[in-house]
């Protein structure tokens, strides 16, 4: 009978990513209940393997960061009377996670994990496309705004009724009359 394993939608996965350092990343406490395993533990064996865990694969969160993190998102509320700082994952330090974790959990999870790490790249790609044609439509815009300025303006001048130029008489005008 094959082991049963709770799938958590790459959807859910994608709204505990971060953008923390100009890197997307994973708080460990999100990365340890998605692999089925105590915060604790995670970070007990990542400090026994630091050394597969280089600063663009994991780094800890300082007291600002954390204050921040725990302000913006309700479900890490309880780090905020926490004193230690948590570290936050990048894709590959999550990958990484399963190797040093080693459970079958970590493993079938690192594959959504994964895939929710690549969504957010195919979003944020998609986003500077549209970012660009947005630019490009705003500029073609601006050129029109000129040229239906001008229209108006000729428009306007072409509604306006002309004085009639002024006329000078022609004569002699007596003086007192």
């Amino acid at each position: 009978m094959p082991k049963k394993t709770a799938v958590v939608e790459v959807g859910a996965i994608q709204q505990r990513i971060f953008l923390i350092r100009g890197a997307k990343v994973i708080m460990d406490a999100d990365l340890a209940e998605f692999y089925g395993v105590p915060t604790k533990r995670l970070n007990e064996q990542v400090k026994r393997n630091s050394d597969r865990f280089p600063e663009d694969f994991m780094f800890q969160l300082d007291r600002e960061e954390k204050e921040e993190l725990v302000a913006k998102c309700d479900h890490l509320s309880k780090l905020k009377y926490s004193p230690a700082l948590p570290h936050a994952f990048t894709e590959h330090g999550a990958i990484m996670a399963t190797s040093v974790l080693s459970s079958r959990r970590a493993v079938d999870m690192s594959v959504f994990v994964v895939r929710a790490f690549v969504r957010m790249r195919e979003v944020v790609s998609e986003h500077k496309e549209l970012a660009r044609r947005v630019n490009a439509l705003e500029g073609h815009l601006a050129h029109h705004d000129e040229n239906i300025r001008a229209i108006v303006t000729a428009i306007k001048k072409l509604m306006s009724p002309e004085e009639p130029p002024k006329m000078r008489q022609i004569g002699f005008k007596a003086d007192g009359a």
